[in-house]
Formats: C-alpha cells, sequence, structure tokens
C-alpha cells in the first residue's frame, strides 16, 4: 500500500482501462478511511471524532465516498457528507463555524487521467506531510478486514459545504472592494467567464462571480464530468489554457479564469486572450501582496524566471526561490515567518498559491478572489490587472525537457548526473552557477553562451531527470539544450 503515496496525498489506479492495472481497490480505500480515523484518534484524546468528506468530479468518487462514509460511521465517527466540493473547501471544515471538524478528507487525483483516484487530508493544522502520509499507510496495510467491527453507528449529515463557502469568498470580496455605489455588486460592468474543465470549480460562475454582478457570458465546461470529454483541468495543460484564451476573445471578455479539477490551483487570461499564467501569475499577486505588505518575502518554486526576480526586486520585494512542490514552498514560507523574516505568499509556477492571511492553504478560488478585489479596484481607475504586470519582463523562449532515467532506483544515478555537471559548468566558459540552489543546480548562461539560464532537476516522483530552460535571444534555448546533451550523452542509463 505504500507504493500509493505520492508525497503527501495518496494516488492510485482506481478503475479499469486500457493504460494500467486496478491499485486502488475498494477494500483498499476503506482500509485508508479506517487508518486516517486510527490516526486522527491516535493525536487526539477526544472521545467522539467528526470528519467531512468530499469529492470531485472523478468517476469512482461517488463510490470511494460512500465507502468512506460506511467505514467511518461502523466506528462510531460522526461524518459530514460534502458530496461534491474542492480540496481547499475541505479544509475549511476544520475551521468554519457550524462545522469544525477534527479531520477531513477530499477524494480527488487532481488533473491526472480519469482513471486515477486519491486521497488529501486535513486537520486544523492544515494538510499533511509526507510522513503522516507513511503512517496512515502503514496503519492501512496492518488493518483486517476480516474482522469483525462493533456497529457503533455513527452518524452522518449531508452539508452544503459549496454553498456556505462561497459566501464567505462573496462576503470577502464586498468588504473588501467597499463599493459606495455597489457595494452588493462589486463586479456589475466586468465581463468574466470560468473555464472549469468540467472539475469541481463550476460553483464559482453562479455561486460567487453571478452573485457580485459579472457578466459571466461564455463560461464553459461548467458541468461535472469525470471523463473529462473537452479538456484535462489543469492551468500548466497548452491545450487547457489554449482553449480558455481563445474563449476570452471569442466573448470579448475582460478577464477569464480556469481552475484544475479540484480548485487548489488556478490561473488567468486577461483581455484579448493574454495568458496570465505561471511567472505571470506569481508577479500579479506579488504586486497586490507587496502593495499591501511592503518589503515582504514571495517564495516561490525553482524553475522561476530571472525577469520575475527583477520584477519583485523592483517593487519592492525579495524573491526566494524554493524547490518544486507545492508542500515545499509552503513549508519554507511558514519556516521564514517563523525565524522572523515575513512572507505573506507561497506560490509554485503550477498554479498552486497559498496565502498567510489564508491559513497558508493552496487555494485557487481564495486566490482569484483577492485578484478580483484588485479588479474591482482598477476598473474605478479604468485599469485592467494588466497593467499591473506592464512591466514583468518575460523570455523570448522557454522550454522544457524531461529525460527518462531506465534505472529503477533512478534518484541516486540522477543525482550523480547533476554533481557531474555542476564540475562540467565551473569548467565552461559562460556559464556559472547560481548564487544559491535549492534543488538541483540553476546555471546563468551570458550573452554568448545562450543568454539565459537553466535547472537541471531531478522530477519529484517520476524517473525523470527535468531540464528548464530559458533564454533571451531567438535560438538561445536550442543552443543551451544542444550543449546539455553533448554531456548526457555519456550517460548510457537515460533516454531522450
Amino acid at each position: 500500500m505504500l507504493k500509493l503515496q505520492n508525497g503527501s496525498d495518496i494516488r492510485g489506479i482506481a478503475c479499469q482501462n486500457d493504460e494500467k492495472e486496478v491499485n486502488l481497490t475498494p477494500d483498499r480505500v476503506k482500509r485508508i478511511f479506517l487508518a486516517f480515523n486510527e490516526w486522527l484518534g491516535s493525536k487526539s484524546d477526544k472521545m467522539e471524532i467528526k470528519i467531512a468528506i468530499g469529492t470531485d468530479s472523478r468517476i469512482t468518487g461517488t463510490e470511494f465516498r460512500e465507502i468512506g462514509i460506511d467505514a467511518l460511521t461502523s466506528e462510531g465517527v460522526q461524518v459530514l457528507d460534502c458530496e461534491m466540493a474542492t480540496t481547499p473547501a475541505m479544509f475549511m471544515t476544520t475551521v468554519m463555524d457550524g462545522y469544525n471538524c477534527d479531520g477531513a478528507v477530499m477524494i480527488t487525483a487532481s488533473h491526472l487521467p480519469y482513471y486515477h483516484n486519491g486521497f488529501k487530508f486535513f486537520t486544523k493544522d492544515g494538510g499533511l506531510e509526507k510522513s503522516d502520509i507513511t503512517e496512515i499507510l502503514t496503519i492501512a496495510s496492518s488493518i483486517d478486514l476480516k474482522e469483525e467491527h462493533i456497529e457503533h453507528n455513527g452518524e452522518v449529515e449531508v452539508r452544503n459545504l459549496i454553498e456556505d463557502y462561497s459566501k464567505l469568498l462573496v462576503d470577502k470580496i464586498r468588504s473588501e472592494v467597499n463599493s459606495s455605489e455597489n457595494y452588493d455588486k462589486p463586479l456589475l460592468g466586468t465581463k468574466i467567464l470560468v473555464d472549469a474543465g468540467n472539475g469541481a470549480g463550476g460553483f464559482f460562475e453562479d455561486k460567487i462571480l453571478a452573485v457580485l454582478g459579472a457578466d459571466t457570458t461564455g463560461s464553459q465546461f461548467l458541468n461535472p464530468d469525470g471523463m473529462f470529454p473537452n479538456h484535462i483541468p489543469n492551468p500548466e495543460n497548452k491545450e487547457a489554457m489554449k482553449s480558455a484564451c481563445d474563449a476570452v476573445v471569442a466573448n470579448e471578455s475582460d478577464i477569464g479564469i480556469i481552475f484544475d479539477t479540484d480548485v487548489d490551483r488556478a490561473a488567468l487570461v486577461g483581455r484579448g486572450g493574454k495568458s496570465i499564467n505561471t511567472n505571470a501569475l506569481i508577479a500579479l499577486i506579488s504586486k497586490i501582496i507587496l502593495n499591501e505588505h511592503p518589503n515582504s518575502t514571495i517564495v516561490t518554486d525553482s524553475i522561476t524566471s530571472d525577469g520575475l526576480t527583477k520584477f519583485i526586486e523592483s517593487n519592492g520585494g525579495v524573491h526566494h526561490r524554493f524547490k518544486r512542490g507545492y508542500k515545499n514552498v509552503i513549508n519554507e514560507a511558514i519556516r521564514l515567518n517563523a525565524q522572523g523574516e515575513k512572507s505573506y505568499i507561497a506560490i509554485e509556477t503550477s498554479g498552486h498559491a497559498a496565502l498567510e492571511e489564508n491559513y497558508f492553504l493552496d487555494d485557487g478560488s481564495y486566490l482569484i478572489a483577492k485578484i478580483l478585489i484588485e479588479v474591482a479596484r482598477l476598473k474605478e481607475r479604468n485599469l485592467t490587472v494588466m497593467d499591473l504586470i506592464a512591466d514583468l519582463e518575460e523570455p523570448l523562449e522557454s522550454e522544457e525537457h524531461r529525460i527518462s532515467i531506465e534505472v529503477e532506483d533512478f534518484k541516486p544515478y540522477a543525482q550523480g548526473i547533476i554533481e557531474d555537471l555542476k564540475e562540467y559548468v565551473s569548467k565552461f566558459e559562460g556559464w556559472s552557477q547560481a548564487p544559491k540552489n535549492y534543488e538541483g543546480v540553476r546555471v546563468n548562461c551570458d550573452e554568448m553562451s545562450g543568454n539565459g539560464w537553466f535547472l537541471a532537476r531531478i522530477s519529484l516522483h517520476e524517473p525523470l531527470l527535468v531540464l528548464n530552460i530559458e533564454s533571451n535571444e531567438r535560438g538561445g534555448a536550442s543552443n543551451i539544450y544542444s550543449e546539455l546533451k553533448k554531456f548526457l550523452s555519456a550517460y548510457n542509463l537515460i533516454q531522450f
């Protein structure tokens, strides 16, 4: 069962398909729910445990939710059935008035293909860590389902979590815009469309935007459908972003919003179909945060551009690049705050964004709500969010190369390559290591040697060596990659 661990989540193959064998079976699902309850009980002296369960649009979500409800109520647990929900909203069941759960389970596998499913877990302290997931799966593997459990008959209550969560966001936007003319509808006169990709984010159109007065004409793929018939709900997916950009152009929208399946990530599209994603999205929210908290630190993952660093610094902030992985950047921001270096946001280029004011929870809908407050304020000055990032320098070229490592124990082999690469770089004219490398090795390339930078890193979960390359000149990225291929050609256990 430990093979189901995916960092701080659990993920597996949940239904028959032509690609992979099922390994997240109903029995294993039941074990996981029972193990989470046992794990929670070991952390608390409470006699009665309350757990919330929700799911996104995945085709096995309802089945898994019902398995969880049956398993937990048989153990005397009070269960709140939140039905269709989002990952961030499930965390909120541990802190919201009227919920106050001891734990929460979100059934999701994010943007992965339809046959996947999995679990994310929360307590009042936030999402669980990798070590917690290992402990839960270890407990799960030891549970004997043949044992007859005493029927404690725990209660189950159906709750409309998304309705309650939406009201929180609506109230936040209204109170912070605080429009004297349109307090209840601060987005009146603004055309905003949503592309939910048939995930769980369709609620944002009718329960938030329409309530706040926005014209949502052109919103698409709002209906939950776990087969994802239109495009993968993933802001990093080129097809998905093109679909959202095309919709903004076709409907002459002021702004477009795209969510991933379980709404812990988001991206934007500006007027005219301009993508506001990755570095541009980070720049936008950084500008907003730095206006509120001057001189503070913006924590990002490792593959952000040099142009973003210049943008953050020109707006009075400190750019702190850290490791890939949303839990990594969140925990780093928390660590910096604990040692006295104020950081109010941790954000990955993937669209995971966690704000200090919101429990450092990576929440796509909260991120968008924060930006919509600025949209309403800017409208009164005849400005758009694009104006906030007009001076962001973006690279002419950006590439990612994912190189297969054909050995089972791939991480030591890949780390050996990176160590050799550091030595190679030290002798390569025009290349120099960046002063701080929290992940892999980041190398600056001068104007005669590619005019940009590259980062060589080991994939978090797959047997891959990943190369991220940016250049400020045409052909520069391919020149950098060409030199790297010469170096890598000496390793016979990799596949380009």
